[in-house]
């Protein structure tokens, strides 16, 4: 069968993507397009080592397989709209594009705080989501006497609040309506350890308050919380969360309420040549009863790119895909101060009961997370010995149903 598969968007999503429909046997074109101006590159770092100098942005780019060196790459162009039963995508300037088949791999872009008070080019209020945002922060900080607020105590938000320490930058304070950092997917005790962790090296926490408005003229100088208080501010990171983007996607009667909503092979509305993978993919997850999540953790490009690829190679070539539903067992890091958290698992399903498996809480440690008695994730904070048992406890989640003891 002949067939052209149009890849919308160019990060890792993307990237795997066009690597695996042709590790999947699809010689057809293949054509990528993405907004950025650049090939796919990594973003974990640019929180980190990239934000304190250590990695040049030029190292971040991926190397695309050399089975996938044919696939075409339209960068610096975004599609603005598709007409899925038609097959044609709407490029920015106008131009049509025919596909028989289509990969959604846009991915997120960063919530942005809706408060009065300066904002746009130039007010000291960014995000860190691209390359550009990335060096566009690390110019700031590396400014004498810098006061730098978080917004978020999430990953992002911690993990530029830890690399800001690294910089010396004056004053690092992090401001998040939650009572403690990265709270959701690790639950009350490791995050407390967090909390604790973090604090001991410098940065400053002000939890259970939201931004009220920001002070300045023209520029931000000051955050205002809606107690009252108000925080000092030369630069403002806002790590807020993320939006799927799915706008594109509008009138073609998906459901797009989070993501766009796939079946268990991540085929859109019902489908056979159209998924969704990454960050954007809502799909039913098997190994906890079949509810809708999405999940934003690095594994989730490639591990979803496979199973997509394997589902339309399948059909361009007229054979029946592998029955077995997309079942992922996603990992994440995040590399804070000396400390690393590792995870594997869906840990936020089961902070309700966290023991701890390995180590000391105030040391090297590894807490299993059980949902009904039944083990969801476990995370490990602390050293390169934490990390690795950790994975020791992820062939126990793939394969037995009893408690992490």
């Amino acid at each position: 069968m002949t067939g052209h598969v149009l890849v919308v968007g160019a990060s890792l999503g993307g990237l795997r993507a066009a690597e695996q429909l042709r590790a999947a046997g699809w010689r057809g074109p293949v054509t990528v397009v993405g907004d950025e101006p650049h090939m796919p590159y990594n973003r974990p770092p640019l929180s980190k080592e990239a934000l304190v100098g250590e990695a040049p942005f030029a190292s971040l780019a991926f190397t695309p397989r050399a089975a996938a060196a044919d696939v075409r790459w339209l960068l610096g162009r975004r599609v603005t709209a598709v007409r899925l039963r038609e097959r044609v995508a709407v490029l920015d300037d106008g131009a049509e594009l025919a596909f028989t088949d289509l990969v959604a791999a846009t991915g997120l872009r960063p919530r942005r705080l809706r408060c009065p008070g300066p904002s746009g080019p130039g007010s000291g209020r960014q995000v860190l989501r691209t390359l550009a945002d990335a060096r566009a922060l690390r110019a700031v900080l590396l400014r004498p006497g810098v006061r730098l607020v978080v917004v978020g105590a999430g990953f992002i938000g911690c993990e530029v609040a830890s690399t800001a320490v690294r910089l010396g930058v004056r004053e690092v304070t992090v401001v998040d309506v939650v009572p403690l950092p990265m709270l959701r997917p690790l639950g009350e005790l490791l995050a407390r350890a967090l909390l604790r962790r973090h604090r001991a090296r410098g940065v400053r926490f002000h939890l259970g308050a939201g931004v009220a408005a920001f002070d300045g003229d023209g520029r931000v100088s000051g955050v205002v919380l809606d107690d009252g208080r108000v925080l000092a501010a030369d630069v403002v990171v806002e790590c807020v969360g993320a939006v799927p983007n799915t706008d594109w996607l509008d009138h073609n009667g998906l459901d797009l309420s989070d993501g766009v909503l796939t079946d268990g092979h991540l085929r859109m509305g019902g489908l056979p040549y159209a998924c969704a993978i990454g960050d954007v993919a809502r799909f039913p997850d098997p190994r906890h009863g079949g509810r809708p999540r999405r999940v934003e953790h690095w594994s989730m490009p490639g591990d979803s790119a496979r199973h997509a690829a394997r589902v339309l190679a399948a059909r361009l070539a007229g054979t029946e895909a592998d029955p077995a539903p997309f079942a992922p067992l996603p990992s994440f890091w995040s590399d804070q101060h000396d400390f690393r958290i590792q995870a594997f698992g869906a840990p936020e399903l089961g902070t309700g009961d966290v023991r701890i498996l390995d180590g000391d809480i105030d040391g090297d440690v590894v807490a299993g997370y059980h949902a009904d008695g039944r083990p969801v994730g476990v995370v490990a904070l602390g050293g390169p010995g934490a990390a690795a048992a950790a994975a020791r406890y992820r062939a126990r989640l793939l394969r037995h149903p009893a408690p992490l003891t």
